[in-house]
């Protein structure tokens, strides 16, 4: 009984091979026919994008089909992105869909720039394509490309935390991007750093949150008096404001100077 189980497994195990083998053989070849072609937007397109307008549409792009031969199955298509000029050395991927148009929303686009390495806050030159891909090992095919501007915002760490006062560039203000972000220093989980211009005998105040409107966060602070009180070393530059607040007065030159929080040495400093 034994040995008439082990030879029904065995054929079993054949029978499988040979089908997958014969799936192998007989499976129909796809082969790239026409490369799809990009129609929207061309070399005109010009956009500065803002926080305040990431849901709103910043463009539709649209192409005509790809087409291959061989039994039909559904295409895929990228929209791709590079720095003009690379020959598309390293694209980024904007989105993939089975569609021939995909509207981007201000902040799909302002994503896909940054992390393409694009320049924050000025405008860049870049070249938009589109590609197509079917099945298993099939040939991608590629678009003409366009080479369009765009200006991305900044897009701030969730970690960081803002400086507004008069001691600022942005002065009092949540306006724009008139607040300064001061982010953690990479690998560090509680050393704050940030290099900013700092204008001689006036104020300002760490801020704890941003919700990116001209109201700001004021309720959500950090004072002179804050870290005093906790015992913190404070650079001989900064000094209470006394001005109710209780704020940061700084007393130096006015300049750039790089500003460190460090929680876990408890001090701030001034270089």
């Amino acid at each position: 009984m034994k040995n008439i189980y082990k030879i029904l497994v065995a054929f079993i195990s054949v029978l499988a091979v040979s089908c997958n083998a014969d799936d192998v053989e007989n499976r129909p070849v796809i082969t790239p026919v026409t490369e799809p072609v990009l129609l929207t937007p061309q070399n005109d397109f010009n956009i500065v994008l803002t926080k305040e307008t990431e849901n709103n549409v910043a463009t539709t792009v649209v192409w005509d089909d790809a087409k291959y031969d061989g039994t039909q199955t559904v295409v895929n298509y990228t929209i791709e992105i590079a720095k003009a000029g690379t020959k598309f050395a390293a694209p980024v991927a904007v989105t993939t869909t089975t569609a021939r148009y995909k509207a981007l929303t201000v902040a799909e686009l302002n994503s896909a720039l940054v992390n393409g390495g694009f320049v924050e806050k000025e405008e860049n030159s870049v070249d938009i394509r589109i590609k197509s891909t079917v099945g298993i090992g099939a040939e991608a095919q590629y678009s003409n490309f366009y080479t369009f501007k765009a200006t991305p915002y900044h897009t701030p760490l969730a970690t960081s935390h803002w400086l507004v006062g008069a001691a600022t560039p942005g002065g009092w203000s949540w306006d724009g991007d008139a607040e300064t972000e001061f982010p953690l220093v990479v690998g560090k989980t509680d050393v704050y750093q940030v290099t900013i211009v700092l204008k001689s005998g006036e104020a300002f105040r760490e801020f704890l949150g941003n919700n990116f409107t001209s109201n700001g966060n004021w309720d959500k602070s950090n004072n002179y008096t804050h870290y005093s009180s906790l015992g913190y070393t404070i650079d001989d530059e900064l000094v209470n404001a006394n001005d109710g607040d209780s704020n940061f007065k700084y007393t130096g030159p006015t300049g750039p100077r790089v500003l460190t929080i460090d929680n876990g040495a408890k001090k701030i400093t001034l270089d």
